[in-house]
């Protein structure tokens, strides 16, 4: 079973992550997990600039430590980075010294101070480590783009039909992906609904 968006007991496991922005306005946050990709990264960054938006982007240590000029790049356009973890560990089959350790490592090439659990997994011991210095962001849609079986046309009207005022579009950043393909598309969409792309004000 599909779920597009975070469940009830996500949210009851995690209180205090944020899943979408309280807000009325038509405004929504793009995201993508697991770049940089020298494949992908700069697809998406062409797309991104062509409408001035801006993301936020939850790159892979190891992928960030790889592609150190990607990074650079994500930076200078003037995007946000987050921390996905160094190795994109599942915290569910992890002990919290190792996924500790992992997302350190991490911050080193990424962020220090914004976190996404890779899987959307993170145990209640993980949690209170991670807890004391990131914020976690989840996400309010999930359009399964990085699965081929799931199909380009499908993860387009997810996004199509599911996003909301506030809403935090969780995209991925690898050659699996099709947000390359669904990604302009979308945001001609949501535009000519009212919608805006914004970063996230995390304080």
């Amino acid at each position: 079973m599909r779920l597009f968006r975070p469940g009830f007991l996500a949210r009851c496991l995690y209180p205090e992550a944020i899943f979408r922005i309280k807000t009325t306005e038509k405004v929504l946050y793009l995201t993508f997990d697991d770049g940089p990709d020298q494949g992908s990264t700069p697809q998406l960054l062409n797309i991104l600039s062509r409408y001035n938006i801006k993301a936020l982007f939850f790159c892979s240590g190891i992928a960030a430590e790889m592609n150190p000029a990607l990074l650079k790049l994500l930076r200078s356009d003037g995007h946000l980075i987050g921390n996905h973890g160094y190795k994109h560990l599942d915290g569910w089959r992890t002990d919290p010294v190792t996924y500790n350790s992992d997302i350190i490592k991490a911050s080193g090439f990424t962020s220090a101070k914004i976190f996404r659990p890779p899987f959307g997994r993170l145990s209640f011991k993980q949690r209170r480590k991670v807890l004391g210095s990131y914020k976690i962001i989840f996400w309010d849609i999930m359009a399964y783009d990085f699965d081929i079986s799931f199909g380009h046309d499908r993860s387009l009207r997810v996004l199509k039909e599911k996003i909301r005022p506030g809403s935090i579009i969780v995209l991925h950043d690898k050659a699996s992906s099709c947000a390359n393909s669904i990604l302009e598309d979308f945001i001609v969409f949501a535009r000519d609904q009212g919608y805006r792309f914004e970063l996230p004000d995390l304080g």
